[in-house]
């Protein structure tokens, strides 16, 4: 921008540069430039140690299993399952976060129990283990399911499936990822209706 000065006795006019002058625009690109780069190379570099440290997968079992007051009176199921899980993260170098943890059991693909752990976080070559109690309360069941639990309980035992839900971050130095899915299925976990016998504890199946 320029501004026109002249005098009164018919000279020409002179221009003068405008000393207001804007950023020039080759500045702001250069710096966006240099904050990019700067966040690639960041990106970059939690890449490469993420290759580096080459995270294991996390492996899960069921260390105990019981119940408490099974009742199952036309068709509606009352009931606490009792479980241990153990959790093992194999990583030297890579932690956990647990936001958020559901507990689901099912028979015949019928969810008859239902329970929330608190968040928690897991350390690197870590096992934490925790209890958890799904409870089934008044839970209307099929008929088919129903006829099929009413023959289970009578040979002294039943056979359930229990998963786990999760929404968990990984801890790489002061990095931390963001949210992942986890899904943890425990197929054929026998639990004995009577306390006399043991429980066999039980693998899981682990899938991000």
């Amino acid at each position: 921008m320029v501004r026109q000065t002249g005098v009164a006795n018919g000279t020409l006019p002179t221009t003068v540069p405008d000393v207001h002058k804007q950023p020039r625009p080759k500045l702001r690109r250069c710096i966006a430039i240099t904050i990019l780069t700067l966040i690639a190379l960041l990106g970059l570099a939690v890449l490469i140690s993420w290759l580096a440290v080459r995270p294991r997968r996390l492996v899960y079992t069921i260390e105990d299993g019981k119940v408490k007051d099974f009742n199952l009176h036309n068709n509606h199921l009352n009931s606490t399952f009792d479980f241990v899980i153990k959790a093992y993260n194999p990583n030297n170098k890579v932690s956990l976060y647990y936001d958020s943890i559901e507990v689901i059991v099912s028979y015949d693909d019928q969810t008859i129990a239902f329970d929330v752990v608190e968040p928690f976080y897991q350390p690197s070559s870590n096992v934490t283990k925790f209890e958890v109690k799904p409870m089934a309360k008044s839970v209307s069941l099929l008929g088919s399911v129903a006829k099929d639990l009413k023959f289970e309980k009578s040979s002294g035992q039943v056979e359930i499936d229990v998963r786990l839900k999760a929404k968990i971050r990984f801890k790489l130095g002061i990095w931390k990822s963001s949210h992942y899915n986890l899904r943890v299925s425990c197929s054929s976990v026998v639990i004995h209706l009577h306390s006399s016998k043991s429980f066999e504890r039980t693998s899981c199946d682990v899938d991000t």
